[in-house]
């Protein structure tokens, strides 16, 4: 697991939780960014070590969801029993943090590792979310897995772009962040 101070995850964690706020839904209409759901469980997996930070942050992602379908007029076509399915989905992003952040080393060649982890996180839980929409929403009368597979290269690609935007992005304020104490630890020296 990376080394970060007690002080350093709470500020990361609250960061996680204002950028899933922020990109959520249409709850801030002055934000129009792409959903960082999946990003925020994956990162929280590989940065944040209390065990209660996934539930505090599928609580905040349920209690949006509510909050926009009932009173901010937002359609509750996904509300369904299929949104249950969301809780294995993140978990299995937030598990690939996990496992991530265990074989994190302080390189360069680290980042392949991030982007597998990532992907394949995010191919899980996409298996879960909307292959949990497809068979449990009642949406679909006769759900097959040739329509999962259509599905999946529907919707997978964008939500993956979405995910490894916010982590390389994560990645590149991580590392900005170790160099400049990498830096000022030198300059004490």
């Amino acid at each position: 697991m990376l080394n970060l101070s007690a002080r350093s995850q709470l500020y990361i964690g609250l960061a996680l939780a204002i950028l899933m706020a922020m990109t959520r839904g249409s709850h801030f209409d002055a934000v129009n960014l792409p959903s960082a759901s999946w990003a925020v469980f994956f990162l929280a997996g590989v940065l944040l070590q209390p065990r209660w930070a996934f539930p505090a942050l599928f609580l905040l992602a349920s209690v949006l969801d509510f909050i926009a379908v009932g009173w901010q007029g937002v359609g509750g076509y996904c509300m369904s029993p299929a949104y249950w399915m969301l809780i294995p989905a993140y978990g299995s992003l937030w598990l690939g943090g996990r496992l991530y952040s265990q074989l994190h080393f302080e390189h360069p060649a680290s980042l392949a590792g991030l982007a597998g982890s990532a992907a394949s996180s995010a191919f899980v839980c996409y298996l879960f979310s909307g292959g949990g929409y497809l068979y449990l929403s009642g949406r679909y009368p006769d759900p097959s897995l040739s329509q999962l597979g259509e599905r999946i290269a529907t919707y997978y690609p964008s939500h993956l772009g979405n995910l490894m935007l916010y982590v390389g992005i994560a990645a590149v304020l991580y590392a900005g962040l170790h160099a400049a104490a990498l830096l000022r630890q030198d300059a004490r020296a």
